[in-house]
């Protein structure tokens, strides 16, 4: 692919990222930023496995920062129990993902993969028929 045309197909895909962002409301937010982290995590587990060590880190790099901002989203005060859970498995989550990136551990990432979408396959299964504070995360 020429560098043109590459450069013409990134700008596609910012805008039509930023298009869906601006459209979409707190749960399907919160159901892309988990859909971004799981995509790192796989994208540095495939590079883990090319020898990538640089491309591998910052895709690991770039799911901590995600899960950052998810578990910066949860609202501890109105999510009860359901919130202190997601904050301590977004912890979690974080610290495996550092030490699969430290240990170049391709089971830490399936962990962390295979944690990561089961949350969001809760996620997606409540829709939008639970405000967004009952499961955790603020609005």
């Amino acid at each position: 692919m020429s560098p043109n045309a590459r450069a013409a197909l990134n700008q596609y895909r910012q805008a039509s990222l930023q298009a869906r962002v601006e459209q979409a409301n707190a749960h399907q937010l919160i159901q892309m930023l988990m859909a971004g982290a799981l995509e790192k995590i796989r994208l540095a587990r495939r590079f883990m496995e090319e020898g990538k060590v640089a491309a591998r880190g910052e895709h690991i790099s770039w799911a901590i920062s995600i899960i950052a901002g998810l578990q910066a989203s949860l609202d501890r005060e109105k999510g009860g129990e359901i919130a202190d859970n997601l904050n301590a498995l977004y912890t979690y989550l974080q610290d495996i993902l550092l030490q699969a990136n430290l240990r170049n551990s391709p089971d830490l990432l399936e962990e962390a993969d295979r944690l990561l979408s089961t949350v969001k396959e809760a996620w997606d299964a409540i829709g939008d028929q639970v405000p967004e504070q009952a499961a955790g995360h603020g609005g």
